[in-house]
């Protein structure tokens, strides 16, 4: 047979294919994500796959089961890919004590002992994401709650998680105490006197993650359908899991089980780099999870203090930070990574810690250039205004969470001044040096709806209401490139371009159904957008009621 003939023949299934479909979007306002066809009225799939943009024939063939839906005229887009989640704990936290919004000691205090009650003994009291900051920036004691939960471990972390505070019970169960020894990389606050008080930071959080109980497989399973739930809600379609190396058996365990209702890209600690070692990377997975991405941590978070700044913190001047990691054992670990075929991503907070990272990832660049490393940062928070333009040099892909500004502006100011806050979260100037974006929640940390994330990307009117024109207004960005940083952006940053991120023929059919055109309406209504469909692989997972 001949190569034309084959042509031919290819063709022809491709237009038989095309004239049918398992799924019709119609009167609709495609943002397709496409620069070479931007909008479009209509969308057809057939099975998981996009098969027509546009122009959706009047008389196309349904195949059995099939369904049109005609979407009023609103606002259809890929899938929202969130690049930064704590997808199992997340989860898991749902059910968990809630102080993210107690806004005194006495109100932290009473939610505890009210939670406390409805356990039983013995149980540990884990979650909280607290903000101390909300009273006035007092740290919490274990004094505060020992009263309150004499029989229950207590060991909450504040919603950065990168502090935590310890009852007087999980100290000792921990073994932590006036003896304890100081640790690398963290902090364990102590009185005057030597006494812990309770609160422990980044590294030393550790002494007692590791005295506390880890989920059971029905607690991760039962944490695995919650958040995919509240994922779909929020038009999510794809998530980057930041967890643990076990982390993979649990995802496709509820696979199996019908659980998991949305795509996961997980990424392993760097520290587990020896067990996955002897895994054999054949596939990195398939259209539903996939993994390949090692995370490592290089410093903690502003809201902690423990963020590696050049210069002290403006109301601490006596700390600048600390590294978690030194630069010479994440050079090693990425070089190893990186033959193995594995891709790095890096938490860098703080301006000290995001330009290390830089340098390091310049100089790893000379061992291996001219290949596609696909380098993150995830945060990337606060740079110096002369490392900006190193990320499209390097080509480092900035991980960003952009709710985390309206949260952080409020009082980010009283911790780094304002001259350092002018290139806080600095998505304006970022895409202007020619940076990829991708954009996520941080979910437990902050909330994973995507509408909050554009918001505070387009607005940057901080939760206290005390910047209406915008926190740092020079660094807002408009609305389609706040969508592009959470459809193109995130499949970039999992090397998934060719796959997902876009609405075009040949893609995976993942689309979110907004109740309006985010593109039209006034900015500050965006966040009170619901999402009323989402489609994962051609199918409706989601629908409002």
């Amino acid at each position: 047979m001949t190569a034309a003939r084959l042509i031919g023949l290819a063709l022809a299934g491709s237009l038989l294919w095309a004239q049918s479909a398992s799924l019709v979007i119609r009167n609709a306002r495609v943002w397709t994500g496409d620069p070479q066809n931007p909008w479009a009225d209509s969308v057809a799939a057939a099975g998981e796959l996009i098969t027509i943009v546009g122009k959706v024939p009047a008389g196309i063939k349904l195949s059995p089961g099939g369904r049109i839906i005609d979407a009023g005229g609103r606002l259809v887009t890929p899938g929202f890919i969130d690049s930064h989640v704590h997808f199992i704990e997340a989860g898991a936290r749902m059910s968990s004590v809630q102080l993210r919004s107690a806004k005194t000691r006495e109100e932290f205090v009473a939610r505890i002992r009210k939670f406390a009650a409805g356990k039983p003994e013995g149980t540990w009291i884990t979650g909280g994401d607290w903000d101390h900051e909300n009273w006035g920036g007092e740290l919490p004691e274990r004094q505060w709650i020992d009263a309150a939960t004499p029989k229950h471990p207590v060991w909450i972390t504040r919603l950065d998680g990168h502090m935590g505070l310890a009852n007087s019970l999980a100290l000792k169960l921990a073994k932590v105490s006036r003896e304890s020894m100081a640790v690398a990389g963290g902090t364990i606050v102590r009185t005057a006197a030597g006494e812990p008080t309770g609160i422990l930071k980044d590294n030393a959080m550790e002494l007692v993650e590791r005295a506390r109980p880890e989920l059971g497989p029905a607690e991760v399973s039962a944490a695995i359908e919650a958040a995919s739930g509240e994922m779909l809600r929020n038009g999510v379609t794809t998530v980057h899991h930041m967890g643990a190396a076990t982390d993979l058996d649990h995802f496709q365990s509820a696979r199996v089980d019908g659980k998991l209702k949305v795509r996961v890209y997980v990424a392993f600690p760097f520290d587990s780099w020896k067990p996955i070692d002897k895994l054999t990377f054949t596939s990195y997975g398939d259209r539903w999870i996939r993994w390949g991405l090692l995370k490592a941590f290089l410093d903690g978070s502003l809201g902690s203090r423990t963020a590696a700044f050049d210069k002290p913190y403006s109301d601490n001047p006596d700390n600048s930070g600390f590294l978690v990691t030194s630069p010479q054992a994440l050079f090693d670990r990425m070089y190893v990574l990186e033959s193995q075929g594995l891709f790095s991503a890096v938490h860098a907070i703080g301006d000290r810690a995001n330009r290390i990272l830089l340098n390091v990832i310049e100089e790893f660049e000379k061992t291996r250039p001219n290949k596609d490393h696909r380098f993150r940062v995830e945060h990337a928070q606060h740079l110096h205004p002369a490392d900006i333009a190193r990320f499209a040099k390097l080509g480092v892909i900035a991980s960003m969470q952009p709710y985390h500004v309206i949260d952080d502006g409020r009082w980010a100011e009283k911790a780094i001044g304002p001259e350092r806050a002018k290139t806080a979260y600095a998505f304006r100037s970022l895409l202007d040096a020619g940076a990829i974006l991708a954009f996520g929640s941080d979910w437990f940390v902050a909330p994973p709806s995507v509408m909050e994330g554009i918001y505070a990307a387009v607005t940057r009117r901080t939760l206290d209401g005390k910047h209406p024109g915008g926190w740092i207004p020079e660094q807002k960005i408009k609305v389609e490139e706040a969508l592009r940083a959470y459809t193109y952006g995130g499949a970039y940053a999992a090397v998934e371009e060719t796959a997902k991120g876009m609405i075009k023929p040949g893609m995976i059919a993942d689309f979110a159904i907004l109740g309006q055109d985010i593109t039209k309406i006034e900015p500050e209504k965006i966040r009170d957008v619901n999402v009323v469909m989402t489609v994962v692989g051609g199918e409706v997972a989601f629908e409002q009621k």
